[in-house]
């Protein structure tokens, strides 16, 4: 329609300019004037109505573009949820990062806290009077204690601070002061716990000799400070590089003193800090020989019996069993294998059962005086009983004292009569001869001798499985009738030591 327009108006126009050249266009010109007016009006109300068309194709363009960019905002809207995941993304990333900065700004605060505690600890102004200091420096270690109780971290950002010197300092600086020195004791205790390079840098600062001049202090030791020391010197020992330390110093006469001075009103924790101490300390074999000094073996043994001490008092035995110093301090306490035995019995505490047991395995195969002993004491039924019914361990520790003893038993046996000399000497004659009535007597008399040991061996095997039995009857709560019974004492009669379970 467009095309249609411009070609009618060029038409036109052109006739109307080719109209003065009559010369060269004169058919146009002519044509010109053949058309009538209608026939004008005709071709200007084509000419305007083409351009309408041209006016209403441009709408039904625009139209169609609108039609075209529908879809298009359509997809806009399809698009939606997708940016309102994009924008709940963003700020949760916003929110995290907005987390993050006040987790760091939180976190420079404890430090700058932390700072200005340990700037606390030092004494620094020396105008200040010596009670506003001391009380200033009490109540910061005080601070110090509670927050290294439960936080780990705290702990190893107060120590890379400098907290550990000043603290160190305070127990010489505040030896009359109480307070003070509980408060710094139990802030270096914190400090410690859980920390090995802490526990080294404690007595690296020489804290363990500012405490042992404490308690060698002329004026007594207040028990509240005696307890703060007794728990730092546990917490240190655990440390294998803080064990010769300790033990070469006074410490461990400390701890025995202070363990057998407890009455019923000391508290129970420090006791156990004692002990525990102790087991730390006795682990090195060095420190056996310092223990040995004091009266801790006659302590431990005479205190088996009471259940609250008994099993670390028999953990610390354990470790002084192994140096042959140790096996002579545990001999020579008087009753002490009696009653090792006993605790072989305490079927309530399989704890105990195995901790005796083992101390009495290293003595029986290391000393035959205390084998005799453990015989006298009757320890075959009790190790029979633990083989059967004690622990898996306990078991393993009670067949292997039997078959020491039993070795030991058949050493005797061929000592006493001279089996040895027998076997091996060398024969004389010639193996035709015959052995002359002295000679016959006295092979007859060793043979006697020899039926009646074993028959001695085997009455002894009998007794102790008659006593497991009614021991194991007992606890079975049956009728007491059933042992001994006849149909037991055949069995038994017929048993001999090789069936026996070593």
């Amino acid at each position: 329609m467009a095309n249609f327009h411009r070609n009618n108006v060029e038409n036109v126009v052109l006739g109307h300019h080719r109209s003065k050249s009559t010369s060269v266009a004169g058919g146009h010109f002519r044509l010109w004037h053949s058309l009538s007016t209608t026939s004008f009006r005709r071709l200007v109300f084509n000419a305007v109505s083409c351009g309408a068309s041209s006016r209403y194709a441009e709408r039904s363009d625009t139209s169609s573009e609108r039609h075209y960019h529908q879809p298009k905002q359509q997809h806009r809207h399809k698009t939606k949820p997708n940016n309102a995941k994009s924008e709940k993304l963003s700020d949760l990333l916003n929110l995290a990062e907005v987390e993050a900065d006040a987790e760091t700004k939180k976190k420079e605060d404890k430090l700058e806290e932390l700072k200005s505690l340990v700037k606390e600890l030092h004494k620094e102004d020396e105008e200040e009077k010596e009670e506003e200091s001391m009380t200033r420096r009490r109540e910061a270690a005080s601070k110090v204690r509670l927050l290294a109780k439960e936080d780990l971290e705290v702990r190893g950002t107060l120590a890379m601070l400098g907290a550990i010197p000043p603290l160190a300092a305070m127990l010489d600086e505040s030896k009359n002061d109480v307070d003070s020195l509980v408060a710094s004791l139990y802030a270096l205790l914190n400090l410690g716990i859980g920390n090995d390079a802490n526990k080294a840098a404690i007595v690296k600062v020489g804290s363990v000799e500012k405490m042992l001049k404490l308690i060698e202090s002329p004026d007594g030791l207040d028990s509240s400070v005696s307890e703060a020391i007794v728990a730092n010197f546990l917490g240190l020992s655990a440390l294998d590089s803080n064990k010769p330390i300790i033990g070469s110093s006074a410490s461990i006469s400390f701890l025995v003193r202070t363990l057998q001075s407890l009455d019923d009103k000391s508290s129970p924790q420090a006791k156990q800090d004692a002990l525990r101490a102790l087991y730390n300390l006795s682990i090195y074999p060095a420190n056996v020989a310092f223990v040995l000094e004091t009266t801790l073996v006659l302590f431990l043994v005479n205190s088996i019996g009471d259940m609250e001490v008994t099993e670390r008092a028999l953990a610390i035995l354990s470790n002084l069993v192994s140096t042959r110093e140790g096996r002579k301090a545990i001999s020579a306490v008087q009753d002490s294998i009696p009653i090792l035995v006993d605790v072989l019995n305490w079927t309530d505490s399989p704890e105990c059962q195995e901790k005796a047991s083992y101390i009495l395995m290293v003595m029986a195969h290391r000393s035959y005086g205390d084998k005799q002993a453990m015989i006298e004491a009757g320890i075959a039924s009790s190790l029979l009983e633990l083989s059967l019914l004690g622990t898996t361990l306990a078991q393993k520790r009670a067949s292997r004292i039997l078959e020491i003893l039993r070795v030991d038993k058949g050493k005797q046996i061929s000592g006493s009569y001279g089996l040895g000399a027998a076997v091996s000497a060398p024969i004389s004659g010639s193996s035709s001869a015959k052995p002359d009535d002295g000679g016959r007597e006295c092979f007859d008399e060793e043979e006697d001798m020899m039926s009646e040991e074993k028959k001695a061996v085997k009455q002894l095997v009998q007794q102790s499985l008659q006593n497991n039995m009614r021991k194991i009857v007992k606890r079975a709560n049956l009728p007491h009738d059933i042992v001994p019974s006849d149909h037991f004492k055949s069995l038994t009669s017929s048993s001999t030591s090789k069936s026996l379970p070593f």
